[in-house]
């Protein structure tokens, strides 16, 4: 019963997580796609891909709000905050607006817009215009009036021909008319008729498509898709310039016309004269591709599509700095590695079927306790060389300054991290090791598809070379390569596709196949192939495409597959006589036996310091299994938790912290639970919060604990109210005997003792109510 009452009260109180998720939940997202910007006199506003951030120009302090402050992780599309009202407008892609009260943090989703009888696809949400107190909320369908003080929608216009639905770029209200720049001409409507939800009161001025129109001065200023910028006077339009590439963004302030294509920004003055112009490749260290821009006084402010936003002085467009607040180098993170003090993430691709191309060329990042180190691609491998597509990170448990990186196109990279920063060290490949290119015909250093390596624990480094017969490779302490053929395991070597691989302790490799299920090898073993595939006689998975493997505190292999999930009982079976087979896990559902994720496709799989199992899905979000799977303690998605997505790309835990970093395309957050690894002794018990204050949900949490440590508190008097027995170095108390009534106010004593009672520890906790 238990499990069932987690998933409901998450999925009907998931205000209440969020509202906690200061205790909880933490952000790291990337702030570099900048979608659109919006400002004041002494702010300025930027909308990334699915985050927003504010600086405010007197105090030069940094604001940022995302999912973990209740945003969503779909793409914003538009940005405007209103000055008067103190509110912050947010579109996106599937019509949602969100409004912030920027005072106390509040936010309203309006989803008036989403649940318009329309295709899903023109739901777009493309700019906002206020007028009179009354936004004008462009769309991919027609324009929708918001009254932003009442937080209520009004009348929605669709003003193609014969009231189509036409897309609408922008709008503004010039000389008594609102005009629309559309997909089917410009068109304008006295701003005040009561009757604009009629097609016929829309007149079309102008033929053509229009990207963008704007208010400026005594004069309307319209953009077309054919880069030509105009000026309308109310009685005739006149060529202010023909852009070299087409228009991205306009918007108008008091003092400046701002134009924006993908490599200039063009800023006039009032007497239209071109005041500035600043050119992408003039800014340094970058290959800026611009988005928008605007101006706040002398200053323009351009958003960039990886590289955040670049302000630079009107007077001086090449002085250039950088506002954006830290953050990795992407939201898309494919992979990331939390074995050691530092948080490694790379942004390599492939397929489902696990083709890389196009290839990618984008660096890495690093985060620790200073912050991001984001490693632009170039500095990755010497001139002349390339790492394409990196995929996954491998850190030498001996050394954490050794860093290796698989690159699913060219290679193993291996790189030093030390006090200099982060340096390239070597690049393995066909001419310096015994990698190997798919075909013989290919250059030495391309079509290297490595995707995973990991060590043993003599220190050799074991990886997978994919589509080769000798696809197992290992690079041993003493620097010389040695290849083992697959040939007499898999089917077809060259249609096999390798994914993660562990080595467990018996030195016993796994390896997630797409067309032959978990391989397992160990050379010193004869023999030294099995393979667990579908089939009660050949491993009863229930299907050959396995995408992620663990290995539990009590040595039990636990496998994800693209339709479910399967556990075989110990890693030791490798060495036992016979075939290995792997059993679904059975749960009671209302009384009758289930299989638990069944048919999920399961993209990760990571363990935490209690052995309970955190489960990434393709399109279901996070489940989290107790040791045994009997029962699910959380399951995390989109619609009950600050999740981006609920396609899990990478999950890892950090073990001191028990702080679980679960990476998707939309961004990577974290979730603050009981994760932590068993400490050697209780020379460290922590207890937190304490004291629990009246306003506090949360539970208590008590760390620094040693494995099967015996906790028992008891009120002042002796009376017990919790007893456990741990697994992993923390535990929670919820604050209520036993689950049946919260516990009164009072100071509660809890006692300590290692498994075999050669330890003990006291310590105290205060509830307030």
């Amino acid at each position: 019963m238990k499990r069932y009452f987690y998933v409901w009260f998450l999925a009907v109180f998931p205000c209440l997580l969020i509202g906690q998720s200061n205790q909880l939940w933490k952000g790291y997202f990337s702030y570099n796609e900048i979608k659109d910007l919006s400002q004041t006199p002494s702010a300025i506003y930027a909308a990334a891909e699915n985050a927003l951030f504010s600086k405010n120009l007197n105090t030069n302090t940094l604001k940022t709000t995302t999912t973990i402050d209740g945003l969503s992780g779909q793409t914003i599309t538009a940005l405007y905050h209103s000055q008067a009202l103190n509110r912050t407008m947010v579109g996106y892609d599937n019509g949602l607006i969100i409004v912030i009260n920027e005072a106390d943090g509040s936010m309203i989703n309006v989803v008036d817009i989403i649940n318009k009888q329309l295709p899903s696809n023109i739901k777009r949400v493309n700019h906002f215009m206020e007028y009179n107190g009354i936004v004008y909320v462009s769309c991919d369908f027609g324009i929708v009036q918001y009254n932003l003080q009442l937080l209520q929608f009004g009348d929605t216009y669709f003003i193609g021909d014969n009231g189509a639905e036409i897309i609408v770029s922008q709008t503004a209200v010039y000389n008594g008319n609102i005009y629309a720049a559309t997909s089917v001409g410009l068109r304008r409507a006295a701003v005040n008729n009561p009757n604009l939800i009629d097609y016929s009161q829309w007149t079309n001025i102008a033929a053509g498509i229009w990207v963008a129109t704007e208010t400026f001065g005594n004069e309307l200023v319209s953009v077309n898709n054919g880069a030509t910028v105009f000026r309308y006077n109310g009685v005739g339009f006149s060529t202010l310039v023909q852009l070299p590439l087409p228009a991205v963004d306009m918007r108008a302030g008091v003092d400046y016309l701002v134009i924006s294509t993908a490599d200039r920004v063009y800023v006039y003055n009032a007497s239209f004269i071109l005041a500035a112009q600043v050119l992408s490749d003039l800014i340094p260290d970058m290959n800026a591709v611009f988005t928008c821009a605007t101006t706040i006084g002398d200053t323009v402010f351009i958003g960039t599509f990886e590289n955040g936003v670049v302000t630079a002085p009107i007077a001086s467009p090449t002085a250039f700095d950088f506002i954006s607040p830290s953050g990795p180098t992407r939201n898309n993170l494919f992979s990331i590695n939390k074995q050691s003090d530092n948080l490694w993430a790379v942004y390599g691709d492939y397929t489902l079927d696990y083709d890389p191309t196009p290839v990618r060329s984008y660096g890495i990042s690093r985060y620790n306790a200073s912050g991001w180190l984001n490693i632009p691609y170039d500095e990755l491998h010497p001139a002349g060389a390339n790492t394409f597509d990196l995929v996954r990170v491998t850190v030498n448990p001996s050394n954490q300054n050794e860093i290796y990186i698989s690159s699913f196109y060219n290679g193993l990279l291996k790189l030093v991290n030390d006090s200099a920063g982060v340096t390239f060290d070597a690049l393995y490949n066909e001419t310096n090791s015994g990698l190997e290119s798919i075909f013989a015909t290919d250059p030495p250093t391309e079509n290297i598809r490595i995707e995973q390596s990991a060590f043993d624990r003599n220190g050799n480094l074991w990886v997978s070379n994919g589509i080769v017969k000798n696809a197992i490779k290992v690079l041993n302490t003493s620097g010389t390569w040695q290849s083992y053929n697959v040939e007499g395991i898999v089917a077809n070597y060259f249609n096999t596709r390798y994914g993660r691989m562990l080595v467990d302790k018996n030195s016993t490799k796994w390896l997630c196949t797409t067309k032959d299920g978990v391989i397992a090898f160990n050379e010193s073993s004869s023999p030294q192939f099995k393979k667990i595939t579908t089939g009660t006689d050949t491993g009863n998975l229930p299907t050959f495409d396995v995408r992620s493997i663990a290995i539990d505190n009590r040595n039990q292999l636990w496998i994800g597959t693209t339709f479910g999930l399967r556990v075989l009982s110990s890693v030791d079976r490798f060495n036992a006589e016979g075939q290995m087979t792997a059993n679904m896990i059975v749960i009671s559902e209302n009384g009758v036996g289930a299989e638990l994720l069944a048919e999920q496709f399961i993209t990760d799989i990571v363990v935490d310091g209690a052995n309970n199992k955190w489960i990434g899905t393709a399109d279901s979000g996070v489940f989290l299994l107790s040791p045994d799977g009997q029962e699910t303690i959380y399951q995390f998605n989109i619609n009950n938790s600050p999740l981006p997505s609920n396609g899990i790309n990478d999950i890892d835990i950090d073990g001191v912290s028990g702080e679980v970093f679960i990476a998707t395309a939309k961004g990577m957050v974290s979730f603050k639970g009981t994760s932590t690894e068993p400490k050697d002794d209780l020379s460290n018990v922590f207890v937190y919060p304490n004291p629990v204050r009246p306003e506090f949900n949360g539970t208590v949490k008590i760390s620094g604990l040693t494995d099967k440590a015996h906790v028992k508190i008891a009120d002042i008097t002796g009376s017990l109210v919790y007893e456990t027995i741990t697994e992993g170095g923390t535990i929670e108390w919820d604050t209520t005997a036993f689950g049946k009534y919260k516990v009164a106010s009072g100071v509660y004593m809890i006692f300590i003792s290692t498994e075999n009672g050669d330890e003990t520890k006291v310590k105290k906790v205060m509830i307030v109510r």
